[in-house]
């Protein structure tokens, strides 16, 4: 059961040929034999599970309709409010407070849907992180490796859903952190347009750059998740006031009529062979040769820098000042450093924020996708300080965000791909323009079916 998809599994258990339970209790199983090894979970949600599924079957039983994702396990990173549960937000600090009295907007609408909450997921300190490595509560591990990092921050997440724990899971990106789990972890992973999914109940990074989205193992299912989550929510001030547009009716559509290049300039630096490899097996699968620049890429990137510094820091100033000891110490120096940036500095990145976002959406009246890489290798070893970048050796941990973050920086909607490269996985971007997920996710599917694209199983 574990390498069943989400698709396969409301369709077995609508149609009534495996019950719910039977799957929650598969996956609750899978998570107390396997999550030693891979440090996903930081709460499993058993006794909620179990009644949510039986209620479920009890449903069927009477003959009720069931919902798309019946009886489909999930989790999600632990800035989630999941009600019972405090919010920790990967924090020492966090997991002092009161329990949440009500599940996140997301959580509620999977719920609905007919999806089975098992758990909340490992995560990098308040979302600023990209390797997954967590000092409260340990790192996750790759399931490909278990002495690789997973990415992050949402590390749990990647690493849950790659280990065949749970076939879908949400987390947060505010830099890159569903896109690079999706890479390292080779699974499929959607930032949505900024603003389209609701962020209620969750606990912030960057308030200007957050999203929250999927992961899964197939396009399909990430379409499916992604379509039953949209629609405006009052209780989050940023959810654009828009109708939900379903992606997966026009799925199978694939490239049809779509004008796709690749970026060149800026993102062809610092990839490895890995990287170099993906993206020319993606052309290839595509047979695309158009190359499009995006102008000043370097600068957004340093411009996005100063932002989540400043704005994370922000958030954190009352916690730094009265718990400072409690912090992950990498963590407290950047939020530190963030609270000191000069004011003018930050006024100027915004500024150039703005204009970056005029030019970027330009090239969409000439393109309708963009493909760069999702990182510039495979993923590194846990503990891991630095790598070699453009052949100069480099810290790792700023660097591994290097093509993601001039993306979140505009707020545009990008589809990840694993591509099943060996020993690792690595994952490419799939970028539309605002509000066409369908688009990037057409791309994503069709790379699937031509068999370029797909979520190796690992041998735990």
């Amino acid at each position: 059961m574990e390498w069943m998809s989400a698709t396969e599994i409301a369709r077995a258990v609508s149609h009534g040929e495996r019950s719910a339970l039977s799957f929650t209790e598969a996956a609750l199983t899978r998570i107390k034999n396997l999550d030693k090894k891979l440090n996903a979970f930081t709460d499993v949600t058993a006794k909620r599970a179990r009644a949510k599924a039986s209620a479920l079957d009890q449903a069927r039983s009477e003959g009720q309709l069931l919902g798309p994702l019946a009886g489909v396990p999930f989790a999600v990173k632990n800035l989630f409010d999941v009600s019972g549960l405090p919010t920790r937000a990967g924090s020492k600090i966090n997991r002092k407070h009161a329990a949440a009295a009500r599940d996140a907007t997301l959580v509620e609408r999977l719920e609905a849907a007919g999806a089975v909450l098992v758990g909340a997921l490992n995560m990098g300190e308040y979302a600023y992180d990209f390797t997954g490595e967590n000092v409260h509560d340990g790192a996750s591990r790759n399931p490909h490796d278990l002495a690789h990092m997973t990415g992050g921050s949402s590390g749990g997440s990647g690493g849950a859903v790659a280990g065949g724990l749970v076939p879908l899971a949400l987390g947060s990106d505010t830099n890159g952190s569903i896109r690079v789990p999706s890479s390292f972890c080779g699974i499929f992973g959607l930032k949505p347009t900024y603003g389209r999914l609701s962020r209620a109940r969750t606990f912030p990074f960057v308030s200007s750059f957050d999203h929250l989205g999927p992961f899964a193992r197939t396009a399909k299912d990430l379409a499916l998740a992604y379509d039953i989550m949209q629609g405006n929510d009052a209780d989050d001030p940023a959810c654009a006031d828009r109708p939900a547009e379903a992606t997966l009716p026009s799925l199978s559509r694939g490239i049809e009529g779509l004008r796709i290049a690749i970026a060149g300039g800026y993102f062809r630096k610092g990839a490895s062979d890995e990287t170099r490899e993906a993206m020319q097996l993606v052309a290839k699968a595509l047979e695309v040769k158009r190359e499009i620049e995006i102008p000043e890429v370097a600068r957004a990137r340093s411009a996005a820098y100063i932002i989540t510094a400043t704005e994370g820091a922000a958030l954190h100033l009352d916690r730094l000042r009265k718990q400072a000891k409690d912090f992950d110490p990498a963590v407290r120096d950047r939020l530190i450093a963030g609270a000191m940036v000069p004011a003018p500095l930050v006024n100027q990145a915004q500024k150039f924020r703005r204009w970056y976002r005029e030019q970027v959406l330009k090239l969409f009246n000439e393109v309708d996708i963009i493909l760069a890489p999702a990182t510039p290798c495979t993923a590194p070893k846990i503990g891991q300080q630095t790598f070699v970048l453009e052949g100069v050796e480099t810290p790792l941990r700023p660097n591994i965000g290097i093509y993601t973050q001039p993306i979140s920086f505009i707020g545009l909607p990008v589809a990840a791909a694993p591509i099943p490269l060996a020993p690792l996985p690595i994952g490419v971007q799939i970028i539309a323009a605002p509000w066409r997920e369908d688009l990037a996710l057409r791309v994503a599917d069709a790379l699937e079916q031509a068999g370029v694209a797909a979520a190796p199983r690992p041998k735990l």
